[in-house]
């Protein structure tokens, strides 16, 4: 069973940066991908980037793309990190990071979440 926890969420201004990152135990995430997604209330959970460790290939939805950098730790392959620089009001939101077999934008096909960081834009 592998557990992931997020940290580095926070309270930022308009234009700063955050670093999150996204652990894993009970085993790495070498041969899986890795998501972040964000979640407001009463709305469903919004994709923001994925990376696969088969292809290393990154994947950002729009509104986060030129501002939000995915990455991973392939010394230990067991963290991933989400760079966020320029964050905007609009950011705001737990962010999630899971890991599934693809590096899919649809939330439902990662089996394994974390608990969730906030993370605040204030304007």
């Amino acid at each position: 069973q592998v557990q992931l926890i997020e940290s580095g969420g926070g309270l930022v201004q308009t234009g700063g940066s955050l670093r999150l990152s996204c652990a894993a135990s009970g085993r790495t995430f070498s041969g899986y991908a890795v998501g972040w997604f964000r979640q407001t209330p009463g709305t469903e959970r919004e994709f923001v980037a994925a990376i696969s460790w088969i292809d290393s290939i990154p994947r950002y939805a729009d509104s986060v793309k030129g501002r939000f950098t995915i990455s991973r730790d392939n010394a230990v392959k067991a963290t991933v990190y989400l760079q966020m620089n320029s964050l905007k009001p609009e950011d705001t939101a737990v962010y999630y990071c899971a890991s599934g077999d693809t590096s899919s934008t649809w939330y439902r096909t990662y089996a394994y979440w974390g608990q969730g960081t906030q993370v605040t834009v204030s304007s």
